[in-house]
């Protein structure tokens, strides 16, 4: 089968992008694992595919498969490469996006200068929906790692996500303390592990280990995440520039019973056929 695609990426966290509105396109574990390899494939942080939508409220149906195989329940920065990706293959001429995602409805909208905002709705914090093991919700929870224990911000953003705040961000172990998190018994569908170091009440610098990826150079659910947990521990404005390797994204949040809005930049880097 021969694949049509679009290399994106939002700030550095790069993505294979499908048409499956165009073309038919089955993708299994095993393929995704080959398109997403860095060197005999493509190479990419995680697939998306454009779907038709399946409701009557919304325009599009998005999946997002990680580079290991396994689909996932949200993308912040793909959500920004799908929008720009719908307009620019001549699937919508909307400035206001809905899509459906396995996590819920996103709405994305289309700025004048070229960036996406997305509404990423609601950060929930109930433990039963992230998932994660708690007897009930807390503001932080203390987790023991590999001998140490931690105290980690816990919340879903359509993804699990927890926050480790470090006062130096560039010594922190991202990698060896990214994967021992990861696959803690305590979140059982795994979680991306956020690493925050708060600069001002308007600033904070992050770095990201996804679940079954690894340190990228960005992660748009995961700055929402650390900007929320920042919100909620009194650290930050509900305004926040989050610095990540790749670039800026700007994260808006007033707090509890708000969606959590993102602001940020795409890029297409190529467009290309492949054969699977």
């Amino acid at each position: 089968m021969s694949l049509r695609f679009v290399k994106m990426h939002g700030l550095g966290n790069d993505f294979i992008v499908v048409d499956a509105i165009n073309q038919s396109v089955q993708l299994d574990p095993p393929t995704v694992r080959r398109l997403a390899d860095r060197h005999t494939g493509i190479g990419c942080d995680q697939v998306l595919l454009v779907q038709p939508a399946t409701r009557s409220d919304v325009d599009f149906t998005y999946r997002i498969f990680n580079a290991d195989g396994d689909e996932v329940e949200q993308c912040g920065n793909g959500a920004r490469c799908f929008a720009r990706f719908v307009r620019e293959q001549g699937l919508s001429s909307k400035t206001r996006i809905r899509a459906a995602t396995r996590a819920g409805v996103i709405e994305l909208l289309w700025r004048d200068d070229g960036q996406v905002t997305v509404d990423m709705g609601m950060p929930r914090f109930d433990p039963g929906e992230i998932p994660f093991v708690a007897d009930e919700r807390a503001d932080a929870y203390r987790i023991e790692v590999d001998g140490t224990e931690l105290l980690l911000g816990v919340l879903s953003m359509g993804n699990p996500h927890a926050v480790l705040q470090v006062k130096d961000l560039d010594s922190a172990p991202v990698l060896q303390l990214g994967a021992s998190l990861e696959r803690h018994p305590r979140f059982p569908q795994r979680v991306n592990v956020g690493f925050m170091e708060v600069v001002t009440r308007s600033e904070i610098r992050l770095r990201v280990f996804e679940r079954g990826v690894g340190e990228t150079r960005a992660c748009g659910t995961g700055a929402c995440a650390a900007a929320v947990v920042g919100r909620l521990r009194g650290l930050l404005e509900q305004h926040v520039a989050v610095q990540l390797a790749g670039g800026t994204l700007q994260i808006h949040w007033p707090g509890e019973g708000s969606p959590v809005l993102m602001t940020g930049p795409t890029a297409r880097v190529f467009d290309g056929t492949i054969d699977v």
